[in-house]
């Protein structure tokens, strides 16, 4: 299992746009791509569960990949993440 932790810069926090881009990004991966922060956890894959997670700005998240390519999706994750949020 790899992971990474992230404070999220994005005023507007994770709202349908980068919600979208989660999700679209955690489907190219046969690892399960969870995120956790102070609200809860959520798989990435499920975008009304991302959004209903209230992440803020501010929030620190974690985001783990566990499986076969978990390495070329924690990478993709961390990159997405940090250009995005």
């Amino acid at each position: 299992m790899k992971e990474f932790t992230y404070t999220i810069k994005d005023q507007l926090g994770i709202h349908a746009r980068p919600a979208g881009m989660l999700v679209k990004e955690a489907k190219k991966f046969s690892s399960a791509i969870t995120i956790r922060s102070k609200n809860g956890q959520s798989d990435v894959s499920k975008i009304l569960n991302l959004m209903a997670m209230g992440i803020k700005y501010g929030d620190i998240i974690t985001v783990q990949a566990d499986g076969k390519d978990e390495e070329a999706a924690i990478s993709a994750m961390k990159t997405l993440v940090t250009n995005n949020l």
